[in-house]
């Protein structure tokens, strides 16, 4: 049985805390959706660390807002706004293409969640599996030779503990046949999001790219607006900065050096399970890890995004 990774971290930390003492100066990074919640405060810590970051948003007059702000916090004037918006994959090549230079850690953030009629993207896939998976898949795709160029760069995959009731259909990705089901196109989204980092890693780790997953935690932002809420128990409730925390360390921490292809919650490695617990509590899902289901899937995207 191999041992889980474990830190000094838990439940409660915040990014802040995380990257206590972390000197990223000279380092660039990229995250998406970063303009609330948790995405803000993974900007936002690593920024205060010294890092270069660019907030990948689709609201650019949002996206300066939030700049301008974290620039302000944190005396840190190296923060950016470039235009993506994951559910059009013209836009993710748009932004690949305007990238010049190395890419030292890629945080994966934007999502959207159980949007409650089937929607789809401009290339005709189910919108949650187009922005919270294909979007992000082709973005990673895209900055690979960037990621390379860093000499020890990380991608960082937010998935969420509902991945554990629904793995990924391949035989039906774009719902033409299946029943659509808001959370659970949701958990499979989210599913594809483990999976994502489980290949990149296998693929790239040869060339000091490292890829982990993780669930940030029950936090309340804008991605429940179409369930009605935050519906865990307060006990059980992170605010935005103890929801980066497990963002920034996959990111940035020197503890994560040499670790990939595993999925974290609450800065520490999930175990696997035998099966799923209820109300979806903690570990990760075998299928989620699996690493024919990964390699499946980016076979598939592949096509999907070519």
């Amino acid at each position: 049985m191999t041992t889980l990774f474990r830190t000094t971290f838990g439940f409660a930390s915040t990014a802040g805390e995380v990257l206590a003492g972390v000197d990223l100066s000279g380092t660039r990074a990229v995250v998406t959706g970063a303009t609330s919640g948790v995405g803000i405060e993974t900007s936002l810590a690593l920024a205060r660390a010294g890092a270069a970051v660019v907030l990948g948003v689709r609201n650019v007059g949002a996206g300066k807002e939030t700049a301008a702000r974290i620039s302000e916090a944190t005396g840190n004037a190296d923060v950016d706004v470039a235009r993506l918006d994951l559910a059009d994959l013209g836009s993710v090549r748009e932004f690949v293409d305007s990238w010049h230079g190395p890419l030292h850690m890629l945080v994966n953030n934007a999502g959207i969640m159980a949007l409650p009629e089937l929607t789809r993207s401009p290339q005709g896939r189910e919108m949650q599996f187009a922005v919270n998976f294909l979007g992000h898949f082709a973005l990673t795709v895209g900055l690979r030779d960037a990621l390379a160029r860093a000499g020890g760069a990380r991608i960082v995959s937010l998935s969420s503990s509902a991945h554990m009731a629904y793995p990924v259909i391949f035989d039906d990705l774009d719902h033409r046949f299946r029943f659509y089901d808001p959370i659970g196109a949701y958990g499979e989204s989210k599913t594809a999001d483990v999976l994502l980092a489980v290949e990149a890693d296998r693929r790239w780790s040869g060339d000091g790219i490292r890829a982990n997953a993780l669930h940030p935690g029950a936090i309340a932002t804008n991605l429940q607006k179409h369930t009605g809420g935050l519906r865990t128990p307060p006990e059980r409730r992170k605010n935005p900065a103890q929801g980066a925390a497990t963002s920034v360390l996959l990111a940035a921490s020197p503890l994560l050096s040499g670790v990939g292809g595993r999925y974290f919650e609450d800065c520490n490695e999930a175990p696997v399970l035998e099966e799923r617990p209820a109300g979806l509590s903690g570990g990760v899902a075998p299928f989620a890890l699996d690493p024919a289901n990964a390699e499946r899937l980016w076979t598939v995207a592949t096509e999907m995004v070519s």
